[in-house]
């Protein structure tokens, strides 16, 4: 007779982290299954794999045939959905078990986001460069390695004859410019190099699945409470939005890693790695810029006499790192992180996304979607009092969850009133939000929460 475990309610109810896992797995495979919708050869690809003649017989391949995804896929479903019931047993029987409760979590986060990603990866190096993959986080950042390497500037060049040529359908305007920081292409170089030698390819998911791993297991550090660990964690792995960039390869997943080594430093009491892996962060792409002023005014308020270093040790590491290419040319580098982003470019990023730019369409304010627009205006009149707003508060009570929340609501008001809200943009957000939000006060001063039978 099964005996249930009452949880610390005193109810046999699941857990919230087991509530919270079984509306992210619904999301993450939903979200995949009409991703691959718009993949129409994928079918064919997935059979010409070698894993899969490996795996699965003619026969099989025939019965396993479905419209939403291919055999590889579905097996990988149903692998999940068997560790997502191994999860609520265990919760309902031994809710205690979080030890135990986090391995499921991070098995369901492999048999969806990982082993979907390597899916990908391996389809792409049968396929070709330009297909199974995204245009910037991958392909563009391979060929700003390969210029790199070979002693061209990634700004100064242009794309039009690399794969990115072939990827997309209009305004491929991101032909022209490289609109992230050089630590994109820099940090994944000697991955690159290591790579090529022993495989003769390379894809850049291997250097964003590997720090994606890593920000997993920090994350897994951060809280107090053992149940805050199993949240933390499945949220950030099974972000609905930030799976998908992982599974197609854009670059949110490696700016988080760069501010999660950054807070787990700071728990640690290492202020100066800290602000060396916020530096990093900031030399990858603008979204991290928006943490700064939070996370030293954080710093300011905890202790002014200990800020010197680890401010000084932010600017030497994020100028090393940038100034080179802005004096390389300036123009071309403000050229394709700036004036792309913001519409002054001769050849600008297109107003889209989620965000207000679609009113500005909807009331015909501008010719097209590339003519400019003054969003900046909008981005000050609402971002930046927020922003002040929010810096107060954390002045008079400094808290590192402060910092973050402050951080996530003042890049999403940002964006929402800028050129172009993307959907990577709003994963990034909820993942720092999630950091703030399950962030521990005394994070790693006591690991008491890790209990197991």
């Amino acid at each position: 007779m099964i005996r249930l475990t009452k949880n610390r309610e005193g109810s046999t109810i699941p857990s919230l982290d087991a509530l919270i896992l079984f509306i992210l797995v619904l999301a993450r495979v939903r979200i995949d299954t009409l991703a691959q919708l718009v993949l129409p050869q994928r079918h064919q690809d997935v059979a010409l794999l070698p894993i899969t003649s490996l795996l699965l017989s003619p026969k099989a391949q025939e019965l396993l045939r479905d419209w939403l995804t291919d055999p590889l896929s579905l097996l990988l479903i149903s692998t999940t959905f068997g560790f997502l019931a191994f999860y609520f047993v265990v919760d309902t029987l031994r809710p205690r078990l979080y030890n135990l409760k986090l391995g499921i979590i991070f098995g369901i986060i492999f048999s969806t986001v990982i082993a979907e990603s390597l899916l990908y990866v391996m389809l792409r190096h049968q396929a070709g460069p330009a297909s199974y993959t995204h245009d910037g986080g991958v392909i563009q950042t391979e060929e700003a390695i390969k210029f790199f390497r070979s002693g061209k500037n990634p700004y100064i060049e242009d794309y039009t004859n690399t794969p990115m040529a072939e990827w997309g359908l209009d305004y491929r305007t991101a032909l022209y410019h490289y609109p992230y920081l050089p630590w994109t292409f820099i940090f994944p170089w000697p991955f690159y190099e290591a790579f090529k030698a022993a495989l003769g390819w390379y894809d850049q998911r291997f250097v964003y699945l590997f720090l994606f791993l890593l920000t997993l297991i920090l994350a897994s550090f951060l809280p107090s409470r053992p149940e805050d660990r199993l949240k933390l964690v499945a949220v950030l792995g099974l972000n609905p939005i930030m799976g998908s960039d992982v599974i197609f390869g854009q670059n949110d997943s490696f700016v988080l890693f760069w501010v999660v080594l950054s807070l787990w430093c700071l728990v640690r009491k290492s202020k100066v790695a800290s602000s060396i892996s916020l530096a990093l962060a900031c030399a990858s792409k603008p979204t991290a810029w928006f943490f700064a002023p939070f996370y030293f005014l954080y710093l300011w308020r905890e202790n002014r006499r200990e800020l010197f270093r680890p401010l000084i040790a932010f600017v030497l590491v994020f100028s090393a790192l940038v100034l080179p290419f802005l004096l390389w040319s300036p123009e071309a580098m403000v050229d394709d992180i700036w004036r792309w982003a913001a519409g002054t470019a001769k050849v600008s990023y297109q107003i889209r996304g989620w965000g207000v730019a679609n009113f500005i369409l909807a009331l015909g304010l501008v010719e097209s979607r590339l003519s400019y627009f003054p969003f900046w205006i909008l981005e000050v009149a609402f971002g930046l009092p927020l922003a002040i707003g929010l810096g107060l508060r954390l002045y008079r009570s400094p808290s590192l969850k402060v910092a973050l929340w402050a951080y996530g609501l003042t890049l999403f008001v940002f964006f929402y009133f800028s050129r172009f809200l993307n959907e990577n943009y709003l994963g990034y957000i909820l993942a720092i939000m999630a950091l703030g939000y399950w962030l521990g006060d005394s994070a790693l001063t006591k690991t008491t929460a890790r209990e197991s039978s």
